[in-house]
């Protein structure tokens, strides 16, 4: 299992960006692995709800395990997984969810550094508190920082870029292996956060930001596709549905 976490943590090269289609269960997992992926990496809000469920932890982390259990039976990639907060109330249970998620045979989890259903961030020395329990595992962390999440980065860039990297230098210090910054499309915002950043930096991909190649130029060492193949999944089969029991014939 450390190969498999070394092997992982080796695909987080700048310039150089490991590309995430993210999955929700064995089925979506054996599907990315044949188009080629190089790794494996479950979003939360697609596998909350492919269970009908709500994404904030509201998927029970017996389900988290049986679900990546699941996963690994049918792929030997490396399969990092989407632990929201870290299922923990605090940072001495959060080391034990994490640790339940190395010995299933996870090489990684992403972890938030906000509590569910909270929109505020944790204080910065309580979330490096949280992410080093995590990475006191031995798993592969990668650090998700929501500073962008519902900011102007074209008014308060600037102060937004130093922030995160504050929490950047915090969160390595912790032993988190990666900084991920979700809800950033400014191309300025994320070559600064990449060119001072103490960790590789992972971006969320969006529509009307920076494509992949764009990314790479910019520093990224990954990038994630979050919950939109899940949601554009569904999207396509309501489509089909609404086709067909409209009296339609499928696209498929």
């Amino acid at each position: 299992m450390t190969d498999k976490i070394a092997a992982f943590r080796a695909l987080h090269v700048p310039g150089d960006p490991l590309i995430l289609v993210n999955i929700w269960d064995a089925g979506s997992a054996k599907a990315v692995a044949a188009a080629g992926a190089r790794a494996i990496a479950t979003g939360s809000f697609g596998v909350a709800g492919a269970q009908g469920r709500a994404d904030g932890e509201d998927f029970p982390i017996a389900d988290v395990f049986e679900n990546l259990d699941r996963i690994l039976s049918v792929t030997d990639l490396p399969v990092t997984i989407d632990m929201e907060s870290g299922y923990g109330a605090d940072a001495a249970a959060v080391g034990v969810s994490v640790a339940r998620a190395k010995d299933a045979g996870a090489a990684g989890i992403n972890m938030e550094d906000r509590l569910p259903g909270v929109t505020e961030l944790l204080p910065v020395a309580e979330a490096a508190a949280r992410y080093r329990a995590a990475a006191d595992t031995g798993i592969f962390v990668n650090a998700r920082c929501d500073m962008f999440r519902g900011a102007d980065a074209a008014k308060d860039g600037d102060a937004l870029v130093a922030a995160t990297l504050n929490r950047a230098r915090a969160y390595a210090d912790a032993g988190a292996g990666s900084l991920f910054v979700p809800f950033l499309l400014d191309s300025k915002c994320i070559g600064a956060i990449c060119a001072a950043s103490p960790l590789p930096v992972n971006i969320l991909r969006g529509k009307g930001g920076p494509t992949h190649k764009e990314l790479a130029g910019l520093g990224v060492a990954r990038i994630s596709h979050g919950h939109q193949p899940w949601a554009a999944a569904m999207a396509w089969l309501a489509a089909q549905a609404e086709q067909v029991l409209g009296g339609g014939e499928p696209d498929y």
